[in-house]
């Protein structure tokens, strides 16, 4: 049995997060990866296999080079974990406007 690795760690880490987020815009090879970063191509070669093995990251062959696209499936782990907690920061803060107009309509 293949273990996965924990999508919350991986995401813990800054590097991953702004691989996550470059990827996001297009779909990007290593190689153009590590140009955004001041780390060695392995470093960066490392964080993509930890990525990927968290199935947020997907690879696609095209010729001789591999591309690396953002995996949608992958991110909606993160997503419905954070969702309830979203919904609790947006019914806090409409109630905190709505006390603010009607601070603002006694005065």
């Amino acid at each position: 049995m293949k273990l996965r690795r924990d999508v919350f760690q991986a995401i813990a880490d800054p590097t991953r997060r702004t691989i996550i987020s470059l990827v996001a815009l297009q779909a990007m090879t290593p190689t153009a990866l590590a140009e955004n970063f001041d780390y060695s191509r392995q470093t960066i070669s490392k964080h993509i296999q930890i990525l990927t093995e968290c199935e947020l990251l997907k690879q696609e062959q095209n010729g001789r080079e591999i591309y690396y696209h953002l995996n949608s499936e992958g991110m909606k782990e993160i997503a419905n974990f954070i969702e309830p907690f979203r919904k609790m920061w947006d019914d806090r803060f409409d109630k905190l406007e709505n006390l603010m107009k009607d601070h603002q309509s006694e005065s």
